[in-house]
């Protein structure tokens, strides 16, 4: 059975470190394996603690009387060099559950009122890319209400907030940047009629 033996912090930044786990192989060699996480230190490690606490937070927000639009965000990623469409998200703060954060981060990102809605499973964490990163995020929705600003946003944030009817999420998933959990959730609002949150009280059932 594979294993992790020694690790090492390698930095030590406010949201994201990079630590070097010793990773024993099955046939007993044994290899250096670089990990990404929001730990601010080695103790909080998921590998470590054995729990799935969430790191952020994704907002799947239905918007208008109709319930017919999706709140999305166009942001600039340096990684990307570039703009890449996604749902509103961000990190729990110390003291916060997800749907704190969820009603702060789509205020703060967008300017719009967010009423979540009980999720049940489908809000419990997820692993987001586990061959880099321990991150974890809860899907937190809800409907959104109020107009679209900026001015809440920090000052390093490049983010223009998009009212998507179905139409023009075929258009983004066909020809833009997309972030893949996005990608996933873009395709369950398309596919869906009426209430697109409407499957989740058949969760609590």
């Amino acid at each position: 059975m594979s294993s992790i033996g020694k690790i090492q912090q390698n930095t030590h930044n406010p949201f994201l470190n990079l630590y070097t786990f010793e990773a024993l192989h099955r046939d007993g060699r044994a290899s250096s394996y670089y990990v990404a996480s929001r730990a601010k230190e080695t103790a909080q490690l998921k590998a470590v603690t054995g729990q799935n606490k969430p790191d952020g937070v994704i907002l799947y927000g239905v918007y208008g009387e109709e319930k017919d639009r999706v709140v999305l965000i166009r942001q600039y990623r340096f990684p990307l060099g570039g703009y890449v469409y996604e749902f509103p998200a961000g990190l729990v703060e110390e003291g916060e559950d997800m749907l704190e954060a969820g009603i702060r981060e789509m205020y703060e990102e967008t300017g719009l009122t967010f009423a979540p809605v009980e999720g049940g499973s489908y809000s419990r964490p997820f692993f987001t890319t586990i061959g880099m990163t321990d991150e974890s995020c809860g899907t937190v929705y809800g409907y959104c209400s109020g107009i679209p600003t900026s001015s809440h946003q920090e000052a390093s944030e490049e983010i223009h907030v998009i009212l998507a009817d179905r139409e023009e999420c075929r258009r983004i998933l066909k020809e833009e940047n997309v972030a893949i959990m996005c990608a996933y959730m873009l395709m369950h609002f398309i596919a869906s009629q009426g209430d697109p949150l409407s499957f989740l009280k058949e969760n609590r059932d």
